[in-house]
């Protein structure tokens, strides 16, 4: 299905891992001119060629830490002198600790909501002026089902992607009048099959080792509050079935959407 995104410029944060790294190549596949973010090069150098296998018009890898408040600025001007960004993928999120917030350090905080929530207003903020200046734009933001229901022992995680979800409500509503979308794609548990998914900045990477010590330490009894099932015959879904909604969302399909959270869940939220 062609939608309409042939040699346009995509701009993709957090692409050298799982769910960032399947939007990044989708998009690919559409012959876009890619743009992908990360802080791993050597995954970001084999992501880009795999992008171009794909069929590309364009691949650029931006390496960046977006936890630097001046990278996003960069990162956009970069993007921009390949062409006009038409899609702006906020992907970059996760979570620094698990835990009872009882129990939680308030200085862990922080680190929460400056990865999840904070990335995702910077890059923005930097992309608007010429997306509302063009009038056209497709923004679409990872969010999570923990953003809409909340995941036990994850509760300032899950306050950051709720924060998400409402930003993208409340930015839709400020720039429908521009010609500019924003969603949001928010999955539940999502994991790659591929070992070359995981950069070593991605928190399922063995030397970043959160969730192997997050889920070795965690009493079982605990873990089970946190696992949701639904009525499909895994709980786990695959970054490709992700980044096919993210498609959906930037697509010239999708005109007519916008403020919206769309949840790739399996039914685990019924």
């Amino acid at each position: 299905m062609d939608v309409g995104l042939r040699d346009k410029v995509v701009l993709v944060t957090g692409a050298t891992a799982n769910i960032g790294r399947a939007i990044a190549l989708d998009f690919a596949s559409e012959g876009v001119r890619l743009v992908a973010v990360g802080r791993d090069r050597t995954a970001g150098a084999a992501m880009a060629e795999a992008a171009r296998e794909r069929g590309a018009a364009d691949v650029r890898f931006i390496a960046a830490d977006l936890l630097d408040p001046a990278a996003a600025p960069r990162i956009v001007a970069e993007a921009e002198a390949v062409g006009p960004i038409a899609v702006l993928v906020n992907n970059v999120g996760g979570n620094s600790a698990a835990g009872l917030f009882a129990e939680s350090d308030p200085a862990s905080w922080q680190a929460d909501l400056d990865i999840t929530l904070m990335t995702t207003l910077r890059m923005t903020h930097a992309a608007l002026p010429a997306m509302i200046a063009r009038r056209s734009g497709r923004i679409v933001n990872i969010g999570s089902t923990a953003g809409s229901v909340g995941d036990y022992m994850l509760s300032v995680y899950s306050a950051a992607k709720a924060a998400v979800h409402g930003f993208t409500r409340v930015l839709a509503k400020e720039v429908g009048q521009h010609g500019i979308t924003v969603n949001c794609v928010a999955p539940y548990a999502t994991l790659a099959s591929d070992p070359a998914a995981f950069s070593t900045g991605s928190r399922f990477h063995p030397e970043h080792g959160f969730f192997t010590r997050a889920l070795g330490e965690a009493d079982p009894a605990e873990m089970a509050k946190l696992r949701r099932t639904g009525p499909l015959d895994r709980t786990v879904a695959t970054p490709e079935e992700v980044a096919a909604a993210v498609l959906y969302l930037a697509s010239a399909r999708a005109g007519f959407v916008t403020g919206q959270i769309l949840h790739i869940d399996g039914g685990t939220l019924l």
